[in-house]
């Protein structure tokens, strides 16, 4: 093996740990916050798409405004990401992972507004994440599309705004 054949498999390394590392890092953020616009720079290039059960989300602001939002209505949560799979071609990432969130609506987020028993306002889903990073200018990894595939849920989903 010569010199710049172990200086690309040393880029590679070192790039699929910058990417699992953001991956890690955004299921953390979702449980932390806060959601700011710092959040949103840290984790989604300007022109970000998501997707989810719920709605499209295109540019950086709609990443904020509706993962803020989303958050907004749960007491707690915690996010499981497992098996992440990580496909590199030069600045450009192909991801997936499984996903498991548990979410504990806010006293008020039944739709009796009563909340209910703790038992009672768990909301679970399942699925998987597909997403595609890229490497932005100042050498960061950063999330270009976003998509959250539920296969199951448990418990009552939270009541969203009008």
């Amino acid at each position: 093996m010569d010199l710049n054949q172990m200086h690309e498999q040393l880029r590679a390394l070192t790039d699929r740990a910058a990417v699992e590392r953001l991956v890690t890092r955004y299921l953390r953020s979702l449980d932390e916050g806060p959601f700011d616009a710092a959040w949103a720079r840290t984790f989604f290039t300007d022109d970000a798409w998501s997707e989810t059960p719920v709605g499209v989300y295109e540019g950086i602001d709609a990443q904020l405004s509706s993962t803020g939002g989303a958050m907004a209505l749960f007491e707690r949560t915690v996010h499981f990401g497992t098996n992440l799979d990580v496909e590199l071609d030069g600045d450009r990432a192909a991801l997936r992972w499984n996903q498991l969130s548990t979410h504990v609506l806010k006293e008020d987020g039944g739709p009796e507004g009563d909340g209910g028993a703790r038992g009672e306002r768990l909301f679970v889903s399942g699925g998987h994440c597909e997403a595609e990073a890229v490497r932005s200018a100042d050498g960061a990894w950063r999330f270009r599309r976003l998509a959250l595939r539920i296969a199951w849920t448990q418990g009552r989903p939270p009541v969203l705004p009008a």
